[in-house]
């Protein structure tokens, strides 16, 4: 399972027992995040990496039982020094320079649109943003490089200090040489682009509390 996070491992390998056994059945469905504080629709079929390592405060990490996907829900410091329009860039990029994949070719973005107040549940942000990128990374400090598209949501919120950010992170070329490479032959029923969009699109505030 690959898992881009700022400040942490970026690859975290869980045996397919484990993921197999936290996984759930049904359909998409909201789920409270941050001890409730937070709420978005998450698909049935997730392994919450929470019950099965050790995560960061700030973060909701979540694995796809059976392929390397992974969606991620960050909460970040606001960095009122990048214009809105350049955050969501400003965030792939530093997560590029988490998965040493900044050398020329090893990364790129190819869209970045902003999302209409209207279709975002959470009212409070005053800006919502979607990046599409690939980075080119190793998984282990491995030689052999894969290539994953990331799928990037940024949720502004300078009134509480907080930028939040949801990857979406999709493995598209697996190098035979990788440690992933079983699981590139094992994509049942994988989560979609629709998937990380539903989730973006539904995450609503329950309590600023979590933010101090």
């Amino acid at each position: 399972m690959w898992i881009f996070l700022h400040d942490f491992a970026a690859s975290v390998f869980i045996p397919n027992s484990e993921m197999q056994t936290a996984a759930g059945v049904g359909s998409p469905r909201l789920r409270p995040l941050f001890g409730g504080a937070l709420s978005a629709v998450i698909p049935y079929n997730v392994t919450d990496i929470s019950e099965l390592r050790e995560i960061p405060d700030n973060q909701e990490v979540f694995a796809h039982p059976h392929t390397d996907q992974s969606l991620i829900v960050e909460l970040l410091e606001y960095q009122g020094q990048v214009a809105d329009q350049d955050a969501a860039r400003y965030h792939f990029e530093d997560i590029a320079g988490s998965n040493k994949a900044q050398e020329p070719g090893a990364f790129d973005v190819s869209n970045v649109a902003a999302l209409p107040k209207a279709e975002v549940s959470l009212s409070e942000c005053s800006s919502a943003w979607m990046l599409k990128g690939t980075q080119c990374v190793s998984k282990f400090n491995e030689e052999a490089r894969n290539t994953v598209s990331i799928h990037l949501g940024l949720l502004r919120l300078p009134q509480f200090s907080t930028d939040i950010l949801i990857t979406f992170n999709d493995p598209q070329s697996i190098s035979p040489d990788s440690s992933s490479a079983s699981a590139a032959l094992t994509h049942r029923e994988p989560w979609t682009v629709d998937d990380f969009r539903r989730t973006l699109l539904s995450l609503t505030l329950h309590d600023a509390g979590l933010f101090g």
